[in-house]
């Protein structure tokens, strides 16, 4: 039986980038983003809006690419696939899951004064992939997560459902 597991989303981001490293020197940072969409309600005849709150989290060069160029509020294209990670919680034992992105081409959209603007003078590329610097990449697989990666309490206290990092 065939298979596809393909997402693409336009939004903007939650929150700065923060690049870090797994032990092996591996770049990657999780961005969260804000993906909305908004119709025209008929019955009450007045414009809504639905925000989707998506985690992505990107590896290699686009990593740091991202936290060099990337602020909070800057609208960005992912292009990636979905992923579940499950996991025991430490402090009541019970089975967790979360569903994230794991963005396999990324392009920044909008100018740099769009989310605050850019932390660097220089222009930057404007697509990023795994495993190169620029243009359309090939995909790259990242490492095991099963500890591949330094990690920190998530801000919700151990075991909060986050990517750890």
């Amino acid at each position: 039986m065939a298979s596809f597991n393909r997402v693409i989303l336009v939004g903007n981001l939650t929150r700065d980038p923060q690049v870090k490293y797994t032990p092996s020197g591996q770049a990657v940072t999780e961005v969260g983003m804000a993906v909305s969409r908004s119709w025209f309600d008929k019955n009450t005849n007045q414009k809504k809006e639905e925000v989707t709150f998506v985690d992505v989290t990107l590896w290699g060069r686009t990593a740091e690419i991202a936290g060099e160029y990337l602020t909070k509020g800057r609208q960005v294209l992912i292009e990636g696939r979905l992923q579940l990670d499950q996991w025991d919680d430490k402090q009541t034992g019970q089975k967790r899951s979360k569903l994230f992105v794991v963005g396999e081409n990324m392009t920044m959209l909008g100018s740099r004064q769009d989310g605050g603007g850019s932390r660097s003078p220089s222009g930057p590329p404007t697509q990023a992939g795994v495993g190169d610097s620029g243009g359309n990449f090939d995909h790259q697989e990242p490492p095991e997560q099963s500890g591949g990666y330094e990690q920190s309490a998530p801000s919700g206290g151990e075991g909060g459902g986050d990517v750890p990092f």
